[in-house]
């Protein structure tokens, strides 16, 4: 008889590290300061969300750190969610995870990768040449075929072949692309706030009122929630080494640590970008900065014109770097979810060659191409911070529940500052998510609609399939 394929144990924790760390640094952290700072107004406040939102971030990484060490199995937060809630829940995660939280991350990162390309490459028009305009609640989104979009497509087909053809060259690729993007913020953080530093600038920058004139901190704080959206989401897929824990070498120890080392350097790395931006930006240039290009605006400030090629240069390697990482991690979710039976069954089946989940692969390429069709950053932007922030706080809370049903269950690691720290990561979590409700509801209320759309779905999938894993 022929053994079934599996996945091939390729990953140290190198690899694991740079998985985290290069999921998680792609355009946002060279654009989304400057709406940021349109929202809080002042410099002190848009250092003040970095920060909080890098300490909610940590904190949650933490406490994932237990639950990937019980579980180190493909599927990560799917798993977690199953296991530690119910199969509903680890569903929904799915669910969102494949409409839009990873997708619609992939397809916005792909459009900003394409719309940096064409500064050198200026036939890369973001004009639609066929489409029309669709109204969503959040507002109209001109839906089409552009020459940009279509070069952001044909990324995704490049990175989704890479992963495809095996994990050993997607791992080398991301480890080597996530150095390089590591190298570069640090660059970009010593250029900015030491060598190419303008006095006049900081002292203005930090010498403004953390709160805007006349308003109170408490009634600061639901703006304060708003403009975490942005941060928040350039830090969003700090998760995704938990997804493909089978093929890591020690998936129990090197997830933990992997998560923790890389999340905490990519918190410092960004909180000290945005140092480097107000060292060289006064605060209007931030918040006014054409296109939103925060990044690109800091180095021809410093390097003139030439700024403007080094920095797309930049973000060309970091979104090529980020959405290998997201194509490769995502696609073992639907894997998971198909060997529960509660996805398309050959998205559950391996390469008989090359020993990748590859059908996943092409059916998740193929829905993030159709989401690139949208052409909108901001607003698959909006729409995913919610969803995944929802999951995130589901994630942690089935840390609770694990310590209570299985009390006696192995454990190779445990949470730190038990059950504190997890219970403040909850608190602040819930807290942004509630706000965003308010602040948001055209983009918010959509995305939890997209949850609850999975709910039938699910128990189509369990009347083919009654008894999924996990009961």
């Amino acid at each position: 008889m022929t053994a079934k394929p599996e996945f091939v144990k390729a990953m140290s924790r190198l690899d694991a590290t740079a998985l985290v760390a290069g999921a998680m640094i792609g355009s946002g952290i060279f654009i989304v300061s400057a709406d940021m700072l349109r929202q809080v107004q002042t410099p002190g406040a848009l250092l003040f969300v970095w920060a909080i939102s890098g300490v909610v971030t940590v904190l949650g990484a933490l406490a994932y750190g237990e639950l990937a060490a019980m579980f180190p199995h493909a599927g990560g937060q799917y798993v977690y969610l199953r296991e530690g809630i119910s199969p509903l829940f680890g569903y929904l995660y799915g669910w969102t995870l494949f409409m839009v939280i990873q997708t619609g991350t992939i397809a916005a990162v792909a459009v900003a990768f394409a719309r940096f390309t064409a500064v050198f490459v200026p036939a890369l028009s973001p004009e639609v040449f066929l489409g029309g305009t669709v109204t969503l609640p959040s507002g109209p989104i001109e839906v089409g075929l552009s020459a940009q979009r279509l070069f952001a497509i044909l990324s995704i087909v490049v990175l989704t072949w890479i992963n495809y053809r095996g994990v050993r060259t997607a791992a080398i690729l991301q480890t080597s692309l996530t150095l390089i993007k590591v190298a570069t913020l640090a660059a970009l953080v010593l250029l900015g706030a030491l060598l190419f530093r303008k006095p006049e600038v900081v002292a203005a920058n930090f010498s403004t009122p953390f709160l805007p004139g006349g308003v109170s901190f408490l009634a600061f704080l639901p703006v304060i929630g708003a403009g975490m959206v942005g941060s928040l989401f350039a830090m969003e897929a700090w998760n995704n080494v938990g997804f493909a824990a089978d093929e890591l070498k020690h998936p129990a120890k090197d997830i933990p640590l992997a998560m923790g080392l890389g999340v905490l350097t990519v918190t410092l790395l960004y909180l000290l970008t945005n140092v480097a931006y107000l060292s060289v930006l006064p605060a209007d240039g931030i918040a006014t900065a054409p296109q939103d290009r925060v990044g690109t605006a800091a180095l021809q400030a410093m390097f003139g014109s030439a700024g403007l090629y080094l920095m797309a240069l930049a973000i060309m390697i970091s979104t090529f770097g980020c959405n290998n990482g997201l194509i490769l991690a995502g696609a073992r979710v639907y894997y998971a979810m198909a060997r529960d039976g509660l996805f398309f069954r050959r998205t559950g089946a391996l390469h008989p060659v090359h020993r990748t989940p590859g059908f996943a692969l092409v059916v998740q390429g193929i829905w993030t191409s159709v989401l690139c069709l949208s052409g909108t950053y901001s607003q698959l932007l909006d729409y995913v911070v919610l969803a995944a922030l929802l999951f995130y706080l589901l994630t942690v809370i089935s840390l609770f529940v694990l310590r209570a049903r299985r009390p006696d269950a192995e454990r190779p690691v445990r949470a730190p500052g038990y059950p504190w720290l997890p219970a403040a990561y909850v608190l602040m979590t819930g807290s942004i998510a509630v706000n965003l409700l308010f602040v948001k509801p055209q983009y918010t209320w959509p995305g939890l609609i997209i949850v609850a759309l999975g709910v039938p779905v699910y128990y189509l999938w369990r009347m083919r399939n009654p008894t999924p894993a996990g009961g």
